[in-house]
């Protein structure tokens, strides 16, 4: 059940029901849809994530566990999981927005940054530019080079 895979087309129903049903934004699932990644068990999506690129950087999208599976450690698990990624991929940075989970993200190493100091590539993202509201807190978390 723990590993984690990248999304399939046919996923991409379950994965907006599971961030709406989390309050959380969908609308750009469909045509970001290669970006997410999950955790399967039994045919159902338990858990998913996002790396969006953007330039240099790299914006941690949309983290959720279904409420069923919480306390596993399966943010923890695709949260290290996308950094690795972007680690591969050779972001300097992750950043994310959240209206949440600040605490949990600063327990994991990211830190609070004023908006206005995100890199223009990140501001350019739609979950930056529009998705998410203005009261959401920004985290970043500085990547050592490949």
């Amino acid at each position: 059940m723990n590993s984690i895979v990248r999304l399939q087309p046919e996923q991409l129903p379950q994965l907006v029901e599971l961030l709406d049903s989390n309050g959380l934004p969908s609308q750009d699932c469909a045509e970001q849809a290669d970006i997410f990644y999950g955790v399967i068990d039994q045919d159902r999506l338990i858990a998913a994530g996002g790396l969006e690129p953007a330039a240099e950087f790299s914006l941690l999208r949309s983290l959720v566990v279904h409420p069923r599976y919480r306390g596993r450690g399966l943010a923890r698990l695709i949260t290290e999981f996308l950094v690795a990624q972007a680690q591969a991929q050779g972001s300097q940075a992750i950043y994310l927005l959240t209206e949440t989970a600040a605490d949990y993200f600063e327990h994991l190493g990211f830190c609070r940054v004023s908006r206005d100091r995100v890199p223009v590539a990140i501001m350019r993202t739609r979950q930056f530019a529009s998705l998410c509201p203005d009261s959401a807190s920004c985290l970043l978390l500085r990547l050592p080079p490949n």
